[in-house]
């Protein structure tokens, strides 16, 4: 049976002071299932809860950290065909999908668990006799974890590792759209042997959840991966009590195609990226600037291969893409398309909604080609698998294209030159690069945005100082 519940303070609450919300099966737009919303009344409790933990999860040692955050990737392990499972249920992604996705969770808590014994206080001699000098690492306080609904699993386990890993607590908020996945995850944790209040969760609108614990004073820092809108929002909330701020803010990734790219293996590359999570990831190639000599070979083998895929319900073996997440998503996609058309685009494939699927939230991939340059696609995050194909006459003008957009979270460059390659990648605005290949998420190396598509790093070395403060002190002698 599905259901999903908050918890406060080592406590699953399936009943809250507000009202409960209705979960979709976007494949089927049929209902899930309800969940309590929570209230002012639970706010005010996590806030309590997650204040108490702080004061007990800090003075765990490192290397108890470590182990417990191992035991947490090992449950995670054991219980990962049940998390998948609602994922799909969720957020409408292929079960194959899902699975990874719940495999690169427990990735983050294995690489945290070592991240957490690894930042090393300095001591030093002073400038006079018997003075020394002592820099040591805090956790930063309380955190509030707040994540999207397109990566609802890998998401979540990226904050709550980093901020565990520094001897921080959480109140984690995820999106309306994937709770009992994210539960589910929580309970992980919780037994894996967590003290009560180091991770609390909360259901529920922004008004009744993020306002009030943004106004918080002993809420230190803030982990936010979605829009860049709502990251404005946030950063300016965030300002009367000066919090600690991550942001991993909205997208438009360029995907550069050069003269000498191998096309078969550009083109599959662009297609695998473009409708994974039926191209609802902030990472995903959308705008492709493809050398006017390969344009056409390009577009066909994009049109080919969108053509092959599979549409379906994730849970169906053998299904290569699943519906958009919301109803909402969908509307967006025609809008974009519809816009594209009015301005004079050639559909190479696609365009719509699947004629063989009746309901769910499906959209068509879809190959966009001669495109205006005020087409609406070109400027504004589809979020869905519309892929917009523009010719360019050479490097500089792709790179010049790919750069003229306040977005900078990733971008990618195909060709056989190392030195075109490396001469593209240096020049682009972006937090993560992909040369020939499209893997730039992995919990071993810092992933972030420039420009309007954020700040802050999640992955890597660098993850676990976003979560600690620095102290120095100087002792003299009495």
């Amino acid at each position: 049976m599905y259901s999903a519940n908050l918890f406060i303070d080592g406590q699953s609450i399936a009943n809250s002071s507000s009202d409960r919300f209705e979960v979709l099966n976007p494949a089927t737009e049929e209902p899930l299932g309800d969940v309590p919303a929570a209230g002012a009344a639970e706010v005010e409790a996590s806030l309590a809860a997650a204040e108490r933990g702080l004061v007990v999860w800090r003075d765990v040692r490192p290397w108890d950290r470590a182990a417990l955050l191992r035991r947490i990737a090992v449950l995670i392990r054991e219980r990962g065909e049940t998390i998948a499972l609602l994922l799909t249920l969720e957020v409408g992604k292929p079960l194959a999908e899902a699975r990874a996705e719940v495999n690169v969770a427990a990735e983050y808590f294995d690489w945290c668990a070592d991240e957490s014994r690894r930042p090393l206080g300095l001591l030093a001699d002073g400038r006079m006799a018997g003075s020394r000098y002592s820099v040591t690492h805090e956790p930063v306080g309380v955190v509030l974890a707040l994540t999207a609904w397109n990566f609802p699993i890998s998401l979540a386990s990226r904050k709550l590792a980093m901020a565990l890993a520094a001897g921080c607590s959480v109140i984690l908020r995820p999106a309306e759209e994937a709770p009992a996945c994210v539960a589910e995850l929580v309970r992980c944790c919780h037994d894996a042997g967590l003290p009560n209040g180091a991770v609390n969760l909360l259901f529920g609108t922004p008004e009744a959840i993020i306002e009030p614990l943004m106004a918080a004073p002993t809420v230190r820092k803030v982990s936010f991966t979605g829009s860049t809108r709502v990251g404005q929002i946030l950063i300016r909330q965030s300002a009367q009590t000066v919090k600690r701020l991550t942001m991993e803010l909205g997208g438009h990734a360029p995907f550069i195609v050069l003269e000498d790219a191998d096309i078969d293996k550009a083109a599959a590359a662009a297609l695998t990226g473009r409708l994974r999570n039926a191209g609802q990831v902030c990472t995903s190639p959308s705008r492709f600037f493809v050398h006017e000599a390969r344009l056409q070979a390009f577009v066909d083998r994009m049109a080919e291969g969108a053509r092959a895929t599979r549409l379906g319900d994730g849970r169906q073996d053998g299904v290569q893409m699943g519906p958009l997440a919301t109803a909402r998503q969908r509307d967006r996609a025609e809008r974009l398309v519809a816009d594209a058309r009015d301005k004079g685009a050639q559909i190479a494939y696609g365009g719509g909604r699947p004629a063989q699927l009746n309901r769910g939230f499906f959209f068509e991939p879809t190959i966009i080609t001669r495109l205006s340059a005020d087409a609406a696609v070109l400027t504004e995050e589809p979020f869905s698998p519309l892929a917009a194909i523009v010719p360019v006459s050479g490097p500089d003008e792709a790179i010049a294209r790919a750069n003229s957009l306040e977005f900078g979270l990733a971008a990618y460059v195909f060709g056989r030159s190392d030195k075109s390659t490396d001469y593209v990648a240096a020049r682009l605005e972006a937090g993560v690069i992909g040369v020939n290949n499209i893997a730039v998420a992995v919990p071993e190396m810092p992933f972030g945005g420039v420009k309007q598509s954020g700040f802050g790093r999640e992955g890597g070395p660098e993850s676990i100082k976003e979560y600690l403060n620095i102290k120095f002190v100087h002792k003299l002698s009495a």
